[in-house]
């Protein structure tokens, strides 16, 4: 890895801090206020930290969030004040979006084995979203404080005590037993983007080991105990079907049917589709929002969703299987979804192909990238550090099971400026399958827009020996 020579100070700085005081000045009156001091103080606190405090990644993101609110609150601030003051918070406000996007860009380290990343407007947009996302993530992510923060190190410290009890630590996949297919289940219709989609629902029946901590609270989650999988599939002869397994904060239909889109996946290339919803997401949420409780709250929580991910996807397939005999199943995740593809293939010796798209691989390294540095600082003096907890999450690791598949079946793509999960992750998946990444120029939220995404699902169809129409 190689970082960019270092810079005292940096001219892109001045970008948000002009947006942020005109924001902040422009007007007075309560009704500007209103609209102004959330970006004003964003683009102004953001700018003022990459001037004077260089090298914390957590200050672009906040710039970037800044930015897209700005942009939101410029017809409404107009509404309160005149065209010209608005429209020069609009612009200065994508000037500091674009800034965000080129300083991400410069800043960001080059890893060996990566391709480099194109300088150039269009992408300084890309990375600029991707940071706003990132910023949302942090932002909002609740963070154990106070006696949970010590709770949640004392409980991460007991729970790899007996992961190693157990002898999960060396041998993973003795935590992970396969699930039989369900007995019972029920079938609900929806429609969305045109196209009608099946809802598949069952119980989960996942039971964490109870001499885990926190076993029992998992436990009491009611909507995370039932399964929900969508389906399109095709009237008559059989078809292959694709697994498609969505990531962070989506599992609602229109999230992830924009994602997996049906009108090219199920209607031009012919394929059956079946959609499981990870735990804790979309109906199964047992928060406020989709996502709550997987990466963030207690930390021993990652290992549970993660387990339980395993099983109910090893579930899906085996009600698949139990109800279309000889069906073919490719599996394609994209983020988090790749996380969980690469982690499948090393339970599932039957699937066509598995591709992992921009996958997240260390969430050791993921979470601690974006922690506050007084929450590090807290864990590690309390025992848990980012080694620590990468070694907890090993029986959940992709990384801790050869793939039970061909590696001429195996795929791993992504982004060459992704700032959400950065080229080291899927180069350690590509190190550990023995497979070339496919990378794109973009970022991790334009995956959706890039052809090589596409072309590598139909290569992957093409050596599975995929015969639809």
């Amino acid at each position: 890895m190689e970082y960019p020579k270092p810079r005292q100070w940096d001219p892109l700085s001045w970008v948000p801090i002009i947006a942020g005081l005109y924001w902040l000045l422009a007007h007075d009156g309560a009704g500007w206020l209103i609209f102004a001091v959330v970006p004003g103080a964003m683009l102004l606190a953001s700018g003022v930290s990459l001037l004077l405090t260089p090298g914390d990644s957590r200050t672009v993101s906040l710039m970037s969030a800044g930015a897209v609110i700005g942009l939101l609150f410029t017809l409404p601030a107009w509404a309160v004040s005149d065209f010209g003051s608005a429209f020069f918070c609009g612009l200065l406000s994508f000037g500091s979006f674009l800034a965000a996007g080129r300083a991400a860009v410069r800043r960001a380290p080059l890893y060996l084995g990566a391709t480099a990343p194109d300088i150039s407007t269009r992408m300084d947009i890309k990375v600029a979203t991707d940071e706003a996302v990132l910023g949302y993530f942090v932002g909002t992510a609740k963070l154990p404080s106070g006696d949970a923060a010590l709770r949640t190190c004392e409980d991460s410290l007991r729970m790899e005590e007996v992961i190693k009890q157990h002898g999960w630590h060396d041998a993973p996949a003795e935590m992970h037993p396969a699930p039989p297919a369900p007995d019972e289940t029920y079938v609900d219709r929806g429609r969305i983007y045109g196209a009608e989609f099946e809802i598949l629902r069952f119980d989960s029946a996942y039971v964490p080991p109870d001499d885990l901590p926190n076993a029992t609270t998992w436990k009491s989650h009611v909507n995370n105990a039932e399964c929900h999988v969508r389906m399109l599939r095709h009237p008559g002869k059989p078809r292959p079907w694709l697994l498609c397994i969505h990531g962070y904060r989506m599992g609602t239909p229109w999230m992830d049917m924009g994602l997996f889109s049906p009108r090219w996946l199920h209607q031009r290339l012919g394929l059956n589709i079946i959609q499981p919803v990870l735990p804790l997401h979309g109906p199964r949420k047992i928060s406020l929002r989709t996502g709550d409780h997987y990466l963030d709250g207690d930390l021993t929580d990652l290992v549970y969703a993660e387990s339980q991910a395993l099983w109910d996807l090893r579930r899906t397939l085996a009600w698949l299987r139990q109800n279309d005999p000889g069906a073919r199943v490719g599996v394609y995740g994209i983020s988090l979804g790749g996380y969980n593809a690469a982690l499948l293939s090393g339970y599932d010796a039957d699937l066509d192909f598995v591709i992992a798209g921009i996958p997240v691989v260390d969430l050791a390294q993921a979470l601690w990238s974006v922690a506050p540095p007084a929450h590090r600082a807290y864990f590690a003096e309390h025992g848990l550090d980012e080694a620590r907890y990468r070694s907890i999450l090993k029986p959940v690791s992709p990384l801790s099971q050869a793939p039970l598949i061909d590696r001429e079946r195996l795929f791993v793509v992504a982004a060459t400026a992704d700032r959400i999960v950065v080229p080291a992750h899927p180069l350690a998946l590509s190190q550990h399958w023995n497979v070339p990444v496919q990378w794109y120029q973009g970022s991790h939220l334009s995956v959706r827009g890039e052809h090589e995404v596409r072309d590598t699902l139909k290569m992957a169809m093409s050596r599975a020996n995929w015969a639809v129409e």
